[in-house]
């Protein structure tokens, strides 16, 4: 008597289709989630920062001039942003310092610290 052992060929290739179709249809929803993850964690500095220049406000009763000490630049364990604000120490990767009062985030949204004036010590 024959006994059959193994698979067939056709047997493997429509496997391999079905994996295939599965990646295809993973991937994309990968990407969505990874997008998702950085305006949520873009989101949640900015309201940190929001939050650190109240605290800020509360304890010396003037908001402050600058939220960090940071050159222009990319923000780097040397050149932390938000360091006046946060006090973890501010932000160190991701952000960039476009300019005294002028970040860019993750997503390349523009946010701009306004220390005095009539809406003093925002951050939008």
């Amino acid at each position: 008597m024959f006994q059959k052992n193994g698979f067939t060929l056709i047997e493997l290739l429509m496997v391999i289709v079905i994996l295939g179709i599965l990646a295809a249809v993973a991937v994309p929803k990968y990407f969505d989630l990874t997008v998702s993850a950085n305006q949520a964690a873009e989101a949640g500095v900015v309201g940190g920062v929001r939050a650190g220049i109240m605290t800020y406000f509360a304890q010396n009763k003037a908001y402050p001039a600058t939220l960090d000490a940071a050159t222009t630049g990319a923000c780097t364990g040397a050149n932390a942003c938000f360091s006046t604000v946060l006090q973890q120490g501010g932000i160190t990767s991701q952000w960039t310092k476009a300019s005294a009062t002028t970040y860019t985030g993750p997503t390349s949204t523009t946010y701009t610290y306004t220390p005095s004036g009539a809406t003093a010590g925002s951050f939008q």
